[in-house]
């Protein structure tokens, strides 16, 4: 469907299977690559959405370098926020817990930022997903952290997994977005390159 990319050698700039899935998904031909080192920080005071942004944007010019007349790059980053708190991956099993037991029975936002960037355009999206989380018991957390092990995942959780079977009680926006890409805003912004 998205015959206007045919000409562009499409690279994702992420090693993380969730999102090669979601795009392969979506029909787009790419090929993977990703690069160590890539300075995620962001400022201090940025709203969700604005740190999302950043940080994509900054992996967007980590990339630089492979562009070529006929390259796009989609870099993504995803964050988990708790009121004012940014939730990224977990230290440890310790610190995955923690996080579980800071979500569990409340609202969080899930915000993914994508940037594509060709050698004459670069366009930045935030996509902004609520979730809600059930109560949940400390062995319940213990048990989903043991078996699926979430230390790659910022919040410390996949939706997709048994944790968002067991506890998500509701979202409001793109579940697609809460496995890290969201497909359908990516998709529109797609169909413009």
């Amino acid at each position: 469907m998205l015959n206007n990319l045919d000409t562009y050698d499409i690279i994702l700039a992420s090693g993380s299977p969730r999102r090669r899935e979601l795009l392969q998904q979506l029909g787009v031909p790419f090929r993977v690559v990703t690069l160590s080192g890539i300075d995620e920080s962001h400022p201090d005071g940025l709203s969700p959405e604005d740190t999302a942004r950043h940080i994509c944007r900054n992996k967007a010019k980590a990339y630089k370098p492979l562009l070529t007349d006929d390259t796009l790059i989609i870099t993504a980053d995803t964050i988990v926020c708790l009121g004012n708190d940014i939730l990224g991956k977990p230290a440890d099993e310790a610190d995955a817990c923690q996080m579980l037991q800071r979500l569990a029975g409340r609202t969080h936002q899930v915000v993914t930022g994508v940037t594509v960037v060709t050698q004459t355009r670069t366009e930045t999206i935030a996509v902004t997903t609520d979730v809600t989380f059930s109560p949940l018991t400390e062995e319940e957390i213990a048990h989903y952290v043991h078996l699926y092990k979430p230390l790659d995942k910022a919040g410390a959780y996949g939706i997709q997994e048994w944790i968002g079977m067991a506890a998500v009680e509701r979202i409001s926006g793109s579940y697609w977005n809460v496995i890290g890409l969201p497909v359908h805003q990516l998709y529109r912004l797609l169909k413009t390159f």
